[in-house]
């Protein structure tokens, strides 16, 4: 999985994806709030790579992007756009591939623009990037060479508060970046940001409108966060291994920065900060039944502005625990859903 697999939909239901049996998984609530609904195949029949970037616009469609097998070891890109959690997904259409033909070369990412069209990116066989984005009256336009040198695989795309498509990812030379400077534009590659960065770490949350916030392990596992107007600011050691899932939440009437991990142990670990003041501390509280390995970790808001945690086993046993009506960040009780 790529980007937030856990998502807020336009009614207000929460929705989540997965990938298993050569295809991708959807669940969604009945209600805002209320029991879920089964799993249901998302795209029609189509065999599918166990690979998925899920990508969310203002309009709060998703959109899903992953590899299927093509001819031999080929594969092609496919993309497709699910409306509402709770309905069936349009089904999936090719996008191409970045070297034209080939087998899968990375892990897509997705992210979606002010105006709904969708940003595709992935690695290329020469360990740069290619993207390709929807055209505003439908259809896609040419693949496009990023460039970028001996970028890992795992790449993170989001939009900014200003609506802009960015996209980080990291290479030797630390977290590499690309910016859309104007509407419908391409993607611009940045100065990269010189830090030693543990490659399968990194993750972006906006955090103002006028930046993106950095979160990446070193390779001793201390947590840092970056922001474009200033130095890495050292957080804690990470509670367990791969990126954090973040969020902005009002806790206590303060905007705050909620981070969840699967801790070392097996368990959710949470800690939470004033937004983009790292210097106000923060530690790890541990929470939940311990979760094997490969489990996921998710946090969003609910339609009523309320805290949502996510863990999703790799046999596909969903839990949830939403925020009490209390001080502070006080979950329910987690349910298996």
């Amino acid at each position: 999985m790529n980007g937030d697999w856990l998502i807020r939909g336009r009614d207000g239901r929460l929705g989540v994806y997965t990938t298993r049996d050569d295809s991708v998984w959807c669940r969604a609530e009945r209600h805002p709030g209320g029991d879920w609904l089964p799993w249901r195949k998302v795209g029609g029949d189509q065999r599918l790579h166990p690979v998925l970037a899920v990508g969310r616009g203002a309009d709060r469609y998703a959109h899903l992007v992953a590899w299927r097998p093509t001819t031999g070891d080929e594969a092609g890109l496919v993309h497709s756009t699910h409306f509402r959690a709770h309905l069936a997904a349009l089904d999936w259409l090719p996008i191409g591939h970045p070297d034209k033909k080939g087998p899968r070369t990375g892990r897509p990412a997705v992210a979606v623009d002010a105006d709904g069209r969708a940003y595709v990116f992935v690695g290329n066989r020469g360990k740069g990037v290619h993207t390709v984005n929807q055209k505003v009256r439908g259809g896609w336009n040419a693949w496009h060479d990023l460039k970028g040198s001996k970028v890992h695989e795992e790449l993170v795309a989001v939009t900014g508060e200003s609506g802009f498509v960015e996209l980080y990812g990291t290479s030797p030379a630390g977290i590499v970046r690309w910016l859309q400077e104007e509407p419908g534009a391409r993607p611009v590659m940045a100065d990269p940001v010189p830090v030693r960065v543990e490659p399968g770490t990194l993750a972006a949350l906006p955090t103002s409108k006028e930046h993106t916030t950095l979160f990446y392990a070193d390779p001793e596992g201390m947590l840092y966060a970056w922001r474009p107007d200033g130095d890495p600011a050292a957080l804690l050691a990470a509670a367990g291994p791969g990126p954090v899932s973040a969020v902005r939440c009002v806790l206590d009437g303060h905007d705050c920065t909620l981070l969840a991990q699967r801790s070392a142990s097996g368990r959710v670990a949470f800690a939470a900060y004033p937004t983009e003041r790292e210097s106000a501390g923060l530690w790890w509280t541990e929470s939940g039944p311990r979760l094997p390995a490969g489990s996921r970790v998710a946090v969003t808001e609910d339609a009523e502005g309320r805290v949502v945690a996510a863990t999703l086993t790799p046999d596909g046993e969903l839990r949830v625990a939403r925020q009490k009506d209390e001080p502070g960040l006080a979950l329910s009780a987690w349910q298996t859903v």
